[in-house]
């Protein structure tokens, strides 16, 4: 009976040392050949043709590090809104030869253009917030911002805050695929609520469009008596950061700020005294940039993609923040916002095996 017990015992613990063995030692076989074989390994360009703002910081900040986590090498660029140096440095990564491309808010019928030269020469392509017609390139994947829910949020809250019935001014900017489909929310939602009434908007995207925004605001501010605008609907956190300054400097902090996208110093705007941003619906950009890397990994790894993804949308309110116990930043939104900057979409096991691995070398 004694030996029948040590043999099972025996038997379990052969088991228990095996499965540690293919743990330890059998994780890399996981790893796609395509990626394990790159011998001089994985390089990745992320372009981004918007810039000058804290959204873009941290969408290339959230791609880097995502990338470099798998032990890629990731190269990022901005052409802060000149369509010119943009394109160029697409053509660059192309005649480069990099691995893998990520384009963030190329809006324009030539992107479309480069995407396929780049898939045309063997490089995956994965887009964000990007011309529709994108889809339609065999092997690419447009990852968005659910546009249409952020719309919603936002601009739902002020319509609610205001019983359906308010002045506001409208900041917005055409061109970019994104601000169609929130101006398409945008135009179904005063349709629907004719008490809202658009008494004034602006809109330009530039290297300085916080700045040219504040300008404009304050231009329609001294236009517009107290009294006769109720809120400001900004599509862009850009935009609502310029208005804000705008606001507060002309002393018309009734008028209240509902906008899209959120950043460390939006949050900080949001959370001062007296604050006229009440509302901002948002995705982590830092979890976009980490999302399109991901999907961008398993293209080069040989693995199926979707063509498009849609990140969720949450709104945070200016009364959310001041309940929280201590100041909030975009490193502890996630404790008052629940889930806020965790996804595991397309994180596969081999990604994790590649980041245990990289990590071990730091």
């Amino acid at each position: 009976m004694v030996n029948r017990k040590f043999g099972s015992l025996l038997v379990s613990f052969m088991l228990v040392f095996v499965l540690v063995l293919a743990t330890c030692y059998g994780a890399n076989e996981k790893v796609p050949a395509k990626i394990a074989k790159a011998k001089k390994g994985i390089k990745i360009m992320v372009i981004r043709k918007i810039g000058g703002d804290d959204h873009t910081a941290q969408f290339l900040a959230g791609a880097k590090s995502e990338g470099e986590s798998l032990g890629f090498k990731v190269d990022t660029y901005t052409a802060n809104g000149n369509s010119a140096k943009f394109h160029d440095a697409i053509a660059q990564a192309i005649q480069k030869k990099y691995d893998g491309i990520i384009i963030s808010h190329g809006d324009d019928n030539a992107t479309v253009e480069d995407v396929k030269l780049a898939v045309e020469k063997g490089i995956p392509v994965v887009a964000f917030d990007s011309h529709n017609k994108i889809t339609e390139i065999k092997g690419t994947t447009l990852t968005s911002q659910a546009d249409e829910s952020l719309a919603k949020l936002s601009l739902g809250k002020l319509v609610s805050d205001y019983n359906g019935k308010a002045n506001i001014i409208y900041l917005w900017v055409d061109g970019f695929p994104p601000m169609v489909r929130r101006n398409k929310v945008y135009r179904e939602i005063l349709q629907n609520n004719p008490g809202i009434k658009e008494i004034a908007r602006f809109g330009v995207a530039s290297a300085n469009t916080s700045v040219e925004t504040q300008n404009a605001v304050a231009a329609m501010l001294a236009k517009h008596p107290k009294g006769t605008i109720d809120a400001i609907w900004a599509t862009w956190d850009a935009f609502a950061i310029g208005a804000t300054r705008a606001v507060k400097e002309a002393g018309r902090t009734e008028i209240k700020i509902y906008g899209i996208d959120v950043s460390n110093a939006d949050l900080q705007a949001m959370q001062e005294k007296g604050s006229p941003w009440v509302a901002t619906a948002a995705v982590d950009p830092k979890l976009i940039g980490e999302v399109n890397m991901r999907i961008l990994a398993k293209k080069i790894a040989g693995e199926a993609t979707p063509k498009t993804y849609d990140f969720d949308a949450a709104l945070i309110t200016q009364e959310t923040l001041r309940n929280a116990k201590s100041q909030v930043n975009m490193q502890t939104l996630n404790q008052t916002i629940p889930g806020w900057g965790k996804s595991n979409d397309f994180l596969e096991p081999w990604m994790n095996t590649l980041k245990s691995k990289n990590s071990k070398k730091k």
